[in-house]
């Protein structure tokens, strides 16, 4: 049984991450948890005098929360007749990223699905600036960020950036893994740099990288970095076709020392591609 969390906002983007993840794992075991947190603005509850106006506030979010995921509950019951999958509810006051954190172990989450606007849209949004949040503060869950306009059909390809800075132990890899032989996947392991003089190390961990894609189609590229290394994932991505990008948690550490960006949060803004995020390897 995969235990999946799907962030909502009710906004279009969300209900797009809903979709893709019910087909994503259209042909496994699920109990998705569909969640929705909520918080009065902060100039809503500045200055109140009583407790009492408080509780108003948070009755009045609770109940438009508890009603909105209610008809969203009431649409995939009717809509999605997937006997492998059952949905539950989660209404819950808080912070995002602390509300995960809680909820990771309790229901012992395999996988976060939330939204983003991706490219067209404004930063300052619900699913793009804590689409950055989740994934900066949550290192041991895979996370899927969903552009608004993408129309996930199936898993033909995906795009596995990597420089074989680092060593990938099998648990970290073993729920995509899953995913790609579900769906005789391609990968294509994308490898960005100024210069591709491999060191010892890189060089055993692209072996290592070799004997865990064994079995399936797998294909190495490597372009010499013009712009910066999100624009290069990107370019490479669409330009592929691809169907996802796989990034792991430590990728952006060697991004941003080599290109002085935040390789995670430009992508997960810029994309027209859903982008998972693997687990942290010490997570």
């Amino acid at each position: 049984m995969k235990n999946v969390l799907l962030l909502t906002d009710f906004s279009k983007d969300a209900w797009n991450a809903i979709f893709m993840a019910v087909k994503l794992y259209a042909d496994m075991e699920c109990k998705f948890y569909v969640l929705h947190t909520y918080e009065p603005k902060q100039e809503n509850i500045t200055g109140f005098k009583s407790s009492t106006r408080a509780g108003v506030v948070y009755q009045s979010l609770s109940e438009a929360s508890v009603g909105q995921l209610g008809e969203v509950m009431e649409y995939l019951e009717e809509s999605h007749k997937n006997p492998k999958h059952s949905f539950e509810k989660l209404s819950i006051a808080g912070g995002l990223v602390e509300t995960i954190k809680d909820l990771l172990p309790r229901y012992d989450l395999d996988t976060i699905f939330m939204g983003t606007k991706g490219s067209t849209g404004a930063k300052e949004i619900f699913m793009g600036s804590n689409a950055v949040k989740v994934i900066k503060h949550i290192k041991n869950c895979a996370i899927v960020v969903v552009p608004e306009s993408y129309d996930f059909q199936r898993l033909g390809s995906l795009v596995f950036p990597t420089e074989y800075a680092h060593f990938f132990p099998k648990n970290v890899l073993r729920s995509l893994l899953k995913l790609i032989k579900l769906w005789n996947s391609e990968v294509k392991i994308f490898h960005v740099a100024q210069t591709f003089s491999l060191l010892d190390i890189q060089k055993a961990n692209k072996e290592i990288l070799k004997k865990r894609f064994e079995g399936h189609t797998t294909s190495f590229h490597r372009v010499i970095i013009k712009t910066t290394v999100a624009e290069a994932i990107r370019q490479f991505a669409e330009e592929e076709k691809a169907d996802l990008i796989v990034l792991t948690n430590y990728s952006h550490d060697f991004f941003d020392g080599l290109t002085q960006e935040p390789v995670v949060k430009k992508v997960t803004f810029r994309t027209e591609i859903p982008l998972m995020v693997l687990p942290d390897f010490e997570g």
